[in-house]
This record gives C-alpha cells, sequence and structure tokens, in this order.
C-alpha cells in the first residue's frame, strides 16, 4: 500500500486514548481523522483536545474510506468487538495490550485478519526503547551463554481511586484479570521475547491492599523455558511507593539488567569496545517514570514508534514486530499463571 498519508480513527475515549492522539500527531504522514466511543460526551471532550471527527457509530466510523487505522483503546475485554468490525471493513488494527483476555477471544482477531488480509499490531511500547532492541541483539547472538535465569519485577502502586475510577477495573469480565493482567503484561511480553517459549509455571495470587475488587493485586510466579532456563515473575499493584519495572537475564557468561528504558547492568564475558559505550549511553536515562505510581506518568514515544512500524509493515507489506499473533504470547502466559494460582498445579504450556 503506497500512500503518503495514514488516517487513524480511536475506539474508546478513555485515558489511554490521548496518548494515541499525541502520538499520531507526532507523526509525518498520519492524522487523527476520528473518534468513537460509546459515551458521546467524552467523545466531544476528546475532539475538543485533540480536533477530529466525531462518529455517532462504530459502523460509520469503520465504513469511513478516510480511516486506514483503527486503534482500539476499549477495556481489555472489549477489544474483539470493534476489532472484529473493524478488520471486516478492511481496516488495518492497532490494539492496546492485551489482544484480548481469552485465547479464544484472540484467535477469533487472528483468523479475522488472516482471512481479510489486514495487519494487526499490540500496542508494546517497552519493546520500542532502545535498551530492549540491545537485549534482543545479545540474546540472539548468544552474549551471555546458556541463560540460567530470567526473572521480571513489576511492584506498582495503584490507589482505591484507580480501581474505582471506572466500572470494568478490576472485574475478570473486562480487565481479565488484575496486577499481571493489566499492568504486568508488558514484562511478560518482553520475558518471552527475550527468553522464548514457556514450557511450564507454577504460581500464586493474593489481594494485600485491593479487598474489593474481583481479581488479583499480587502475584508471583515461577517459570520453566523450554530452553531450560528459569524465571519468576513478581507483580502487584499494592506495593508503596511504586517501583520502575525492572527486568533481569542472567546467564552463564553474561548478565543484563533494564530498569524500565535504562541499563542497569551489562556485563558480558566477550567484551567488546561497544559494550562500553552502551553502558556509557544507556544508563539512567528513563523516557518516563513508567506507570509505576500514576498510570498517565508514560510517554507516548513507544506509541509513536509503535505506530511508525505498523504503518511500515502495511508500506512494505512484512509483518509489525508485535504482530496478534506475538500479543497472543503473553496472554497465553497470564492466563496459565492464573490457571495454576486457582489450582494450585504446575499448568504446562500450549495451554
Amino acid at each position: 500500500m503506497h500512500k503518503t498519508e495514514f488516517g487513524f480513527g480511536i475506539v474508546g475515549a478513555g485515558a489511554i486514548s490521548g496518548i494515541h492522539a499525541k502520538a499520531i500527531a507526532a507523526i509525518g504522514g498520519a492524522k487523527l481523522t476520528g473518534i468513537y466511543s460509546i459515551n458521546r460526551h467524552k467523545s466531544v471532550t476528546f475532539a475538543e483536545e485533540h480536533p477530529c471527527k466525531v462518529f455517532d457509530t462504530l459502523e460509520e466510523m469503520v465504513n469511513d474510506p478516510a480511516i486506514d487505522i483503527v486503534c482500539i483503546c476499549t477495556p481489555s475485554g472489549l477489544h474483539m468487538e470493534p476489532a472484529l468490525k473493524a478488520i471486516e471493513a478492511g481496516k488495518h488494527c492497532l490494539i492496546e495490550k492485551p489482544l484480548e483476555i481469552t485465547l479464544e477471544r484472540c484467535d477469533a482477531i487472528i483468523e479475522a485478519a488472516e482471512k481479510a488480509g489486514v495487519v494487526v499490531a499490540v500496542v508494546f511500547p517497552s519493546r520500542f526503547h532502545e535498551a530492549s532492541r540491545l537485549i534482543r541483539e545479545a540474546m540472539d547472538a548468544g552474549r551471555c551463554g546458556p541463560i540460567v535465569f530470567g526473572d521480571v519485577d513489576v511492584k506498582w502502586s495503584r490507589s482505591e481511586a484507580y480501581y474505582q475510577s471506572a466500572q470494568w477495573r478490576g472485574t475478570w469480565q473486562f480487565d481479565g484479570g488484575g496486577a499481571l493482567m493489566n499492568q504486568g503484561i508488558h514484562s511478560v511480553d518482553l520475558l518471552q521475547w527475550y527468553m522464548g517459549p514457556v514450557e511450564a509455571v507454577q504460581a500464586m495470587t493474593a489481594n494485600r491492599r485491593h479487598k474489593e475488587i474481583e481479581v488479583e493485586d499480587t502475584v508471583t510466579a515461577i517459570i520453566r523455558f523450554a530452553s531450560g532456563a528459569l524465571g519468576t515473575i513478581e507483580c502487584s499493584t499494592a506495593a508503596y511507593p511504586g517501583a520502575l519495572k525492572r527486568l533481569e537475564i542472567t546467564g552463564t557468561a553474561g548478565t543484563i539488567i533494564m530498569e524500565e528504558s535504562s541499563l542497569l547492568k551489562w556485563e558480558l564475558a566477550d567484551e567488546t569496545a561497544e559494550d562500553q559505550r552502551i553502558r556509557n549511553a544507556i544508563n539512567g536515562e528513563h523516557a518516563s517514570t513508567g506507570g509505576a505510581a500514576d498510570p498517565m506518568a508514560i510517554s507516548y514515544a513507544g506509541h509513536q514508534y509503535q505506530m511508525e512500524d505498523l504503518i511500515r509493515a502495511i508500506s512494505t507489506g512484512s509483518k509489525p514486530l508485535v504482530d496478534a499473533l506475538e500479543g497472543r504470547k503473553s496472554v497465553e502466559i497470564v492466563r496459565a499463571i492464573y490457571k495454576s494460582a486457582e489450582t494450585g498445579e504446575l499448568v504446562k504450556l500450549p495451554l
């Protein structure tokens, strides 16, 4: 597809929609064309801040020829329906994480997109940090040697008001889970991107602060990867005051530690001149606080890079970095962790 400008439509006018609007505005060759929300008042307020057309129905939006890409910014458990309508109308989609909250719903989106020949990408902006890319390159080159551990920590703080701010938050039906499905899934995605397929999980969940929600606010899981490496996931929205998310890769020939978008440790046995440059360049720099204590304290830069990647994929007929099949992987791991916590048993993947 050779276009000079891509029209974007946004479905859902909640908090994350504004991040999408800012990202679109920062891209040459992209234009925010319209907004649709089931709450018209929110759509109107949104369009006042980010000038665009207010659509009265989803059908009207997805059938507008000025729109090429639809950003799905509805609650997690309400991604499938608008995505299927957009796909059916021949629109490409950028879907906020998670792709959906069950594998069945993920698969419905994947199958529809394949059938319609459109591109679907899932929002995982953490993959687009320079530090994230450098880790992936080091892993692909085997520079850490056989991996021993892959660990992530997401110890964040969310207030009671956060869960009360929208009826869908903290529910199985619409949030699909708690701290892990909503907040920790970014780190789950990165972990599996580096470590490869997960073979089995053993997990426990708890509610340490937010007793009023249906889902967990705290979870810990032990992981065995198909490579033979082990790992852990610790995630919470009950941890005051909230810390930057952390990822550690430990191998027989190297250790890499990333905190948010900064490299805290880059120690590899086969040291090169480039390694010192990497340490100097990406140490202590954070694109944002990563939402550790404030869900909106995030930069739109990751979304911008991801949208540019999607436009490139559409234009060249290639795959985006995080297509729908990639987006499904973290959902499967999260569902396996929930199943293990519920049953108390080791759960093997694929589910």
